[in-house]
């Protein structure tokens, strides 16, 4: 199905191996794959992907696609209880856990049907409870047709020509925004297999050695390339995204400096809508801490506290787009809540403007509660990493018997600093809301991330609770 609606692939290789897959070889070892899964899995059943970040993940990706099954990409790095928890939950027909091995064949299941449906499901990305209760986004094949095209649509195909991914390919940012997206454009996808700060720190090089046009990653990665890589000096960069997290204008200024290109995008996109969905460049000249331009081929409206929906205004944000998900896997009540009348609610606090134009300031579900007063942390995690001496932040909640809630944050401060909590304060006072000030100050000297890059505010202050003042 995929296939006929894209009928333009492009070439795939890693980094470590630079070993370019075009579109035939490609084509000839999904058909191979399709083999081994042919009369055991089809429309309805679901193939546990346990590999990724490589052509033949793609190429697995693709078969179970070709068969009409629900490809569940999982992260590789699973522990085996964790993977336990998913195929207890999941109940896949089938696995495929190594590239060059037969799929593993769970139980057996009558197919019924030979021919996918637009409306079949396509695709199940977890985003938490690998060790507890699984959170699967299930996309249909529609939903994932819709978000190709309108990607394609709102991004120029000359800067999809050679893109680099350097993120996990088992979930929607990775997956369908940096892999998928330029490789059914027909452009060429090189997987970065290192990742690792020393990875990181020949980016530069990387994209002059292979003349890369496009890239896409999440803000804390941007925060260690501009500190370990230099830049790139071919130009060759047309486009980049930053997504799945807040993106200060500071930051956003370090990197259209390093790439070389004002075609930086702070994105907006989540699981539940299959990634982006809107986005705005430094080019563009209206860059906001928070700014995510209109939607790409869908509409926002705005829930105010008291419930009432509105085009403008501020509240939570409700997005309908033809790329949302069909619903959270096996949680009907989950689903139910934030899926009601054909809107999504993102949980996402925000801003429209008369002019359509989104801001992102928050989550509801990270809000502090001090004293009645709401207060979103991502706000004061962007005011503080303004701060010449400060490297990360992550704001917080914590438990206080007066008001229930008071301020607190894990500091990361640059080499040399010798920053005190008073100092911060000091600083901030000019800058905010007095009650939006942390009382309690932890520095740390990094601040843990999930696989995706992103920060689990929970986890952190866990961690601090643990290690103390």
């Amino acid at each position: 199905m995929l296939f006929n609606t894209f009928p333009s692939l492009g070439r795939i290789a890693t980094t470590s191996q630079n070993d370019w897959w075009d579109s035939h070889r490609l084509r000839t070892r999904v058909e191979e794959r399709r083999q081994l899964l042919d009369g055991k899995v089809g429309p309805g059943s679901i193939v546990i992907i346990g590999h990724g970040g490589s052509p033949e993940f793609v190429a697995d990706l693709l078969a179970v696609w070709a068969t009409g099954a629900a490809a569940a990409c999982i992260n590789p790095s699973l522990t085996t209880n964790e993977i336990e928890t998913l195929l207890s939950f999941v109940e896949p027909v089938a696995g495929l856990f190594e590239p060059d091995e037969d799929p593993v064949l769970y139980r057996t299941t009558d197919i019924g049907r030979v021919n996918p449906d637009l409306d079949d499901s396509a695709l199940l990305l977890f985003t938490s409870g690998t060790t507890g209760n699984p959170k699967g986004v299930t996309h249909s094949f529609r939903s994932l047709i819709a978000r190709l095209s309108l990607n394609q649509a709102f991004i120029e195909r000359e800067a999809l020509m050679k893109t680099l991914c350097p993120l996990p390919t088992h979930f929607g940012h990775g997956l369908i925004g940096n892999l998928l997206t330029p490789l059914f454009t027909g452009g060429d996808v090189l997987l970065m297999s290192d990742r690792s700060p020393l990875g990181m720190s020949k980016l530069g090089m990387l994209v002059d050695e292979h003349k890369i046009t496009f890239m896409s990653s999440v803000p804390s990665f941007w925060k260690m390339v501009c500190k370990l890589s230099n830049s790139p000096q071919k130009d060759s960069l047309k486009r980049v995204h930053v997504g799945s997290a807040p993106l200060s204008t500071d930051l956003w200024q370090a990197i259209a400096d390093w790439s070389g290109t004002e075609q930086v995008f702070n994105m907006y996109g989540i699981t539940e809508t299959a990634n982006w969905i809107g986005g705005t460049s430094l080019k563009d000249g209206r860059s906001m801490d928070g700014r995510i331009g209109s939607v790409w081929g869908g509409t926002a409206m705005i829930r105010q506290e008291n419930g009432t929906l509105g085009s403008s205004g501020k509240g939570e944000l409700l997005i309908q787009t033809p790329s949302l998900m069909c619903g959270y896997y096996k949680q009907p009540e989950l689903t139910a809540e934030v899926l009601q009348n054909g809107w999504f609610h993102t949980g996402d606090i925000g801003i429209i403007e008369e002019d359509r134009e989104i801001r992102i300031t928050g989550r509801s579900k990270s809000e502090i509660n001090r004293a009645g007063m709401k207060i979103l942390p991502e706000e004061i995690d962007l005011l503080l990493e303004r701060h010449d001496e400060v490297q990360e932040v992550c704001v917080f909640g914590m438990p206080d018997p007066v008001s229930g809630e008071k301020v607190a944050a894990a500091c990361v401060l640059k080499e040399g600093s010798s920053l005190t909590q008073g100092d911060l304060s000091t600083w901030m006072q000019p800058l905010i809301r007095r009650e939006a000030i942390p009382e309690s100050w932890f520095f740390v000297p990094e601040i843990p991330k999930t696989d995706r890059g992103k920060i689990n505010r929970d986890q952190v202050r866990d961690a601090c609770l643990k290690g103390g003042d």
